[in-house]
């Protein structure tokens, strides 16, 4: 039986963290195409739209926020195999997910210049990312539902659907750059706006077959429209108590890195194109680490549905093995594509210079980032003890790492990569944290209901 569980174990965390994985990266890939083609096209168009896209990780740390939410009780709810709650938990985070993007959207609307004004006082690249962000702010709503609507199938371990338009918005995205941004095969030469455009329609591809999929092709939930509006009181609150914590801690991680990208773009032009060429690569080698939460997430969660605890205790002792391993493999996969990626870019010689130490130091902190985030954001959120993470990351970021960075770039003048340091050091410290929290067994809480319909 023991050696039946570990064939289970085994097969439901890679098919769920290689299916995730493969589709973050090609998620990541659309930002990294726009970065390289940009970057060979300008510098300042490229820092431009590296700028902008911190608006983007905004966004996108909120929806994440508002899915993970979902996904923690939903996949308890998909051990339990009750079915009507999950549409319940759904409908609460489809209209969380929009009504944060539709604020966004508005907000960078009324004032583009003036938001990236605040991370840059570089004025040609807050100018470039400007006429960037005026387009993308329009694909904010459709993001946040396709992510949802990914987040929802992933809980009930349908993941592939996510793979599968991940692919297609990376073919849209790509070819319509090359068109776009160059001006090649008759289109009009665009550049920043040209990505926006290429983006948009990548994005908007993705919306229309990811809802044609759960609404028309799924047969695990068969969802239909109304469901999106059948909103009950116990299960909004239900959302909110799990949720509301994954939103504030996903929601002050991406503030927090917009004031990072806020304090490298006051320490010159060379540190935010250096930043603009880290940051994308190391996004894509990260999404082993995320998805590896990704996955342990559903796969503790549903465990925890299942009221197996001694199981749910085995699993979590074996991924955080796992969760070592994924390190070193990212921080070797850094090293191995820092001088690759960095000859992609047509930049100075002292941005070159500090793009590669910037790839060295995240090559060394994205080991401890390999095993806090995954244990804390998947194991210990997927156990259901979601306001922890809030808690932890309001210490580290917002009452350690930032005032120190703060006083290193503006106060103490400390060398630029000594600042970037700081910036990322919480990746390291966060991890004996993480050990003493998943070791203890505390997070394991069933946030299900009782007598609730159960599948057929």
């Amino acid at each position: 039986m023991m050696k039946i569980k570990d064939k289970y174990f085994y097969k439901t965390f890679f098919s769920l963290f290689f299916v995730v994985a493969l589709q973050n990266i090609i998620v990541f890939s659309v930002n990294l195409a726009d970065s390289i083609m940009l970057g060979s096209y300008s510098e300042i168009a490229m820092s431009g739209v590296s700028l902008a896209n911190q608006i983007q990780f905004l966004l996108h740390m909120f929806v994440n926020g508002a899915a993970n939410g979902l996904v923690v009780i939903s996949s308890q709810y998909w051990g339990k195999k009750h079915i009507e709650p999950i549409k319940k938990v759904f409908a609460a985070a489809f209209w969380a997910g929009t009504l944060m993007s539709l604020i966004l959207m508005i907000t960078v609307l009324i004032s583009p210049e003036g938001i990236l004004g605040i991370l840059s006082d570089e004025k040609e690249i807050v100018l470039e990312g400007a006429r960037y962000i005026k387009l993308m702010a329009f694909s904010y709503v459709i993001f946040a539902v396709t992510n949802i609507l990914i987040a929802l199938m992933r809980s009930v371990e349908a993941v592939r659907i996510g793979f599968y338009t991940s692919v297609l918005a990376l073919i849209f995205n790509i070819s319509l750059n090359y068109c776009l941004i160059f001006g090649h095969f008759g289109f009009p030469e665009m550049g920043v706006e040209g990505a926006a455009v290429a983006t948009i329609a990548s994005r908007a591809a993705e919306f229309i077959a990811v809802t044609v999929y759960v609404f028309v092709i799924d047969k695990r939930l068969r969802l239909k429209l109304r469901d999106i509006f059948a909103l009950e009181r116990t299960y909004i609150n239900d959302y909110i108590k799990a949720g509301l914590p994954l939103i504030g801690s996903g929601g002050s991680w991406g503030v927090a890195m917009t004031v990072q990208t806020a304090i490298i773009g006051r320490l010159g032009a060379a540190a935010i194109g250096a930043n603009a060429v880290a940051a994308p690569v190391f996004q894509v080698v990260s999404v082993l680490y995320t998805s590896s939460g990704n996955a342990s997430s559903v796969l503790i969660g549903k465990t925890v549905g299942e009221n197996d605890i001694p199981r749910v205790k085995k699993y979590s002792k074996k991924l955080q093995i796992m969760y070592l391993v994924i390190g070193a493999l990212s921080s070797i996969s850094l090293l191995l594509l820092r001088d690759i990626i960095i000859s992609f870019y047509d930049v100075t010689e002292e941005t070159a210079a500090l793009s590669a130490v910037f790839i060295n130091i995240l090559s060394v902190t994205v080991i401890g980032s390999a095993y806090e985030a995954p244990c804390l954001c998947g194991i210990v959120s997927g156990g259901g003890d979601t306001k922890f993470v809030f808690k932890n990351d309001i210490l580290f970021m917002w009452c350690m790492v930032l005032p120190l960075s703060f006083l290193s770039a503006f106060v103490f003048n400390w060398p630029v990569p000594v600042t970037f340091f700081i910036l990322k050091s919480d990746q390291i410290t966060k991890c004996i944290v993480a050990v003493f929290k998943v070791n203890r067994f505390r997070w394991i809480k069933n946030l299900t209901r009782e007598n609730e319909e159960k599948v057929s």
